[in-house]
Order: structure tokens, then C-alpha cells, then sequence
């Protein structure tokens, strides 16, 4: 065989069956393409994608069944008693200085837990307490003239006593002759200028009384303002936030603390219409949180919303008036929350269950354990 026929037998080998197949070195026409062949990376990562999809469909449907376990497991409320969600909050108390003034120090930080009258920074107040030392000694000084001015009045007033002694026997010496004219008038002027004499010393006390009162004032008015720039706790709660620091000069009004009021603690939750209008203030309440599940709290509705939350422009047709939310505020009992105070922590979530008619039982996931 020639070389030509040598190529053809290698290029076209024989199968068992003694069926030819062709070999990828026999060239191709120029007009005819050759299929390509799927790589295995893609062919992976079609599969994979593959499995993606099914195990999220999986997911969703386990996700869906589980919720629609836990609505099903979940027993319905009875009528005349609504929920809502919300975050248990307390009142923020804003610690702020009265005066413009210098941090001198600070006596609590974040998170401590603090008593109504509980020192909690103190401002500098070198310059009021210079003042009332001032004012110190201009009461001082006006107690002195105080006496000085009625040791003069004392003098006065023995010198009217004087003088109208003489006056006495001066008119009874000129009745019977004895004296002039001109001496019973000199007798007369000199009592006249005693008791005026007694009424200028009379005034020069009261001046002094009350140079002495504004002194007193002065004094005090520097004592009330350098005790309120030692900031206190008004209520028992917990710092939330430090604000401000040591040696910062701060206005009038510069917050250094925001401290949480346990005395206040309340969760906000919507209501549709239907059920706002049944609530009223002082209606009973639950709350519980998703951190304490089976400890239901007690609280009192005390506060409806007059407005809408959640208004829709035109508001016609049943189906969107009850798009009508109104907030509504369930707050615990001040009393019950002083034996609580450690476990009281402002934004959990949870539920807040309002019953709007007193004859309804709780159920029994609801009632208070004693």
C-alpha cells in the first residue's frame, strides 16, 4: 500500500462490530460543522444550580409549613381582646446643666443603675462660689450698720424723751410766769427736732434691714444656682447614654446624660378601628415579652390617639377605613416595676394584649401568676 492508504486505514478505525467509526484526525468538508461537545465545568455548574434551587424551594416550603404550624398551634384570642406588636420602652429623662459651664466631674457612666437624688456630674462653679462669698460679706457688713443704725435710734429717741420733758415744765414755768415767751418756743423746736431726728434714725435701720435682705438674697440666689449645677438623678432609672465628658464646657442646656425613667414604662401598639374604638383609658392589659414568654405583665391602657396613623388619601369605602390605625399606649404599674428594676431594658419586642370588655376572662397563656 501507498502512503495515502496507510492514513486512511489509521484515521478510520473498525469497531467489534465491524462498523467503522470516524476518527477526529479525518478532516471535515469544509461546509459541514462539528458539533461541540459540552464541557464537564458547565455541565457541574448547571447542576449545581440545579440543586441551589431545589434545596431554597425546599426551605420556602419548610419556612411556610412551620409558620403555618406555629399560627395553628397559636389559639385564638377570645372576642373583646385585641393585640398588637411593639418595643417596651421608658421614659427618657434628658440631664442637662442649667448654666453654661465646665464638666468638673462625673460620678456615674453607661449603663448604671441610679436613685432619685443621686449625684450624677458636677459642674465648676468656682466663680458663683467667689459671689457668694461676696454676698456673704455684704450681709455682714449690713448687720453692722444694722446695729449702728439702732444703737442711733436708741440715742434719738432718748433725746425726743429729753426734750419733751422740758417741754413739759417749760410750758408749766410759763403759765405761772416763770419763764419767757422766747424760752418756751426754744423748749418747743428742740423737741420737734428730737422726734424728727428719732424718725431718720427709725429709716436708716429699715435701709440697713433691707441692705441686709439683699445681701441674704444674693447669698442665696448663688447657693441655688451652685446647687443646680451638681446634677441629680430626678427619678430612679439607668444612664442610657453619656453624653458629654470631663472638662468640656457645655451652654445652658448641654445635655451630659440621657437617663431611662423606671417609673414610665409603656409599649406603643396599633389598633385598627374596630378595635380603637372599643378601647378606653384605664382598660386592662398584657404584656408580654419575647424574651419572657410565659411571664405575662400587667399594664393599663393610658393613652388613644385621636388621629390615624396610617390615613389613606380618600377614605370611602369600608375596606379602607379599616386601613385606620390609632396608637395606643398599655403601661406597666410604677408600683410593680420598683420589683423589677433590674430586668427592665428599653426596645424588647413583644405583645400587648388589650381587653376592651371587663366580663372576658383572660385566657390562661395571658392570666398573671402570682
Amino acid at each position: 500500500m501507498n502512503q495515502s492508504s496507510d492514513v486512511r486505514d489509521k484515521a478510520v478505525p473498525q469497531t467489534d462490530e465491524g462498523v467503522s467509526k470516524p476518527s477526529p484526525l479525518v478532516a471535515k468538508p469544509p461546509g459541514e460543522q462539528i458539533p461541540a461537545a459540552l464541557p464537564d465545568t458547565d455541565l457541574k455548574r448547571s447542576i449545581s444550580w440545579k440543586r441551589v434551587l431545589l434545596a431554597l424551594v425546599i426551605a420556602v416550603a419548610a419556612a411556610g409549613g412551620g409558620i403555618y404550624w406555629w399560627i395553628s398551634q397559636t389559639p385564638a384570642l377570645p372576642a373583646g381582646i385585641f393585640s398588637g406588636n411593639g418595643r417596651i420602652e421608658a421614659d427618657p429623662i434628658d440631664i442637662a446643666t442649667k448654666f453654661a459651664g465646665r464638666i468638673l466631674g462625673l460620678r456615674v457612666d453607661e449603663g448604671a443603675r441610679v436613685v432619685a437624688g443621686q449625684v450624677l456630674a458636677v459642674m465648676d462653679t468656682r466663680d458663683l462660689q467667689a459671689s457668694l462669698k461676696k454676698s456673704e460679706s455684704q450681709a455682714a457688713s449690713a448687720k453692722r450698720a444694722i446695729a449702728e443704725a439702732q444703737a442711733n435710734a436708741e440715742q434719738a429717741h432718748s433725746e425726743v424723751i429729753l426734750a419733751q420733758q422740758q417741754m413739759d415744765r417749760a410750758k408749766a414755768l410759763f403759765k405761772d410766769g416763770w419763764v419767757t415767751k422766747e424760752v418756751f418756743d426754744q423748749r418747743q423746736q428742740t423737741l420737734q427736732g428730737a422726734q424728727s431726728g428719732e424718725i431718720a434714725a427709725q429709716e436708716r435701720v429699715i435701709e440697713a434691714q433691707h441692705a441686709l435682705d439683699a445681701a441674704n438674697h444674693d447669698a442665696e440666689l448663688y447657693r441655688v444656682n451652685i446647687a443646680d449645677n451638681t446634677l441629680v438623678a430626678p427619678r430612679d432609672g439607668r444612664i442610657a447614654y453619656r453624653i458629654a465628658n470631663v472638662g468640656e464646657v457645655l451652654p445652658a442646656g448641654g445635655k451630659v446624660f440621657t437617663m431611662l425613667d423606671f417609673s414610665y414604662v409603656y409599649m406603643d401598639i396599633y389598633l385598627p378601628t374596630i378595635a380603637a374604638g372599643r378601647v378606653k383609658i384605664g382598660n386592662e392589659a398584657r404584656i408580654v415579652l419575647d424574651v419572657y414568654p410565659d411571664h405575662p405583665i400587667p399594664a393599663k391602657v393610658t393613652f388613644i390617639a385621636d388621629q390615624a396613623q396610617f390615613t389613606p388619601k380618600m377614605v370611602e369605602t369600608q375596606t379602607e377605613r379599616d386601613k385606620l390605625m390609632f396608637r395606643i399606649r398599655v403601661r406597666i404599674d410604677p408600683e410593680r416595676l420598683k420589683a423589677h428594676a433590674d430586668a427592665i431594658r428599653s426596645g424588647l419586642p413583644g405583645m400587648a394584649y388589650v381587653r376592651t370588655d371587663p366580663a372576658v376572662d383572660w385566657p390562661a397563656r395571658l392570666q398573671v401568676k402570682q
